[in-house]
């Protein structure tokens, strides 16, 4: 299923999830001048869980250098497309949840999904040398506290059928909670075959995300029932 758009207007102009959005296109632009030493750059500022958990690589790094890939690497992109997916997944639920917490606190709230999400990926990926890079983890915990928020917002997506696709308007909790039980079904499939990122997605990441935005709602936003079910017209 293909996100369009959410019949859930938000109440003020979301400019964090603007600015993060500017940021990933940037970032994505200059991999593209870099050309050939890309790869280098990638090494660098994504998470590659091998540098964690083997003395050997970790030895060449100080403690700085080790951190800022757990920020850094949802700021990179490897192709059109996946900056395209996730920025537009982020512009369609992100407003929503800084208009709850408020500018300052989405940022933050923003950010731990992702280092969150980067955890769960290394822990299930310890000894990988495949970078992990990609908004996907921050932006599944964007879902998943929209997931609790407002579970019966409607969604606008494109549906597979058969060998069609059709425009259905389903509630939030159905999009998301498919789309939540695809990434855990395709990441136990991960670990019972190749311990890395099958076909260069980083599934747990996603799961990590999800969870970690569900679980950092209540933190960032005290006394929310988890989940909460509220009707929206």
């Amino acid at each position: 299923m293909i996100p369009i758009r959410d019949a859930n207007p938000s109440s003020q102009a979301p400019i964090v999830n603007y600015i993060v959005i500017g940021l990933c296109i940037s970032v994505f632009l200059y991999e593209l001048a870099l050309g050939r030493l890309v790869d280098r750059f990638v090494f660098s500022y994504g998470l590659v869980p091998a540098r964690y958990t083997r003395w050997e690589i970790a030895a060449h790094f100080d403690w700085v250098e080790q951190i800022i890939p757990f920020f850094s690497y949802m700021f990179l992109h490897g192709g059109w497309l996946h900056l395209i997916g996730n920025m537009w997944t982020l512009y369609i639920f992100g407003d929503n949840i800084e208009s709850e917490l408020g500018h300052f606190r989405y940022a933050l709230f923003y950010l731990a999904s992702g280092v969150a999400a980067a955890m769960i990926q290394l822990m299930t990926n310890l000894s990988s040398t495949i970078p992990t890079i990609g908004a996907s983890g921050a932006v599944a915990g964007v879902m998943g506290a929209y997931f609790v928020l407002y579970p019966r917002a409607r969604i606008l997506a494109f549906v597979p059928i058969f060998f069609f696709f059709t425009l259905v308007e389903i509630p939030a909790y159905v999009f998301l909670g498919f789309w939540f039980l695809l990434q855990f079904f395709s990441g136990t499939l991960s670990l019972l075959g190749d311990a890395r990122q099958v076909a260069g997605i980083a599934w747990w990441a996603h799961i990590g995300g999800f969870v970690g935005g569900i679980l950092l709602l209540k933190l960032f936003k005290p006394g929310q029932r988890l989940p909460r079910l509220r009707r929206h017209h």
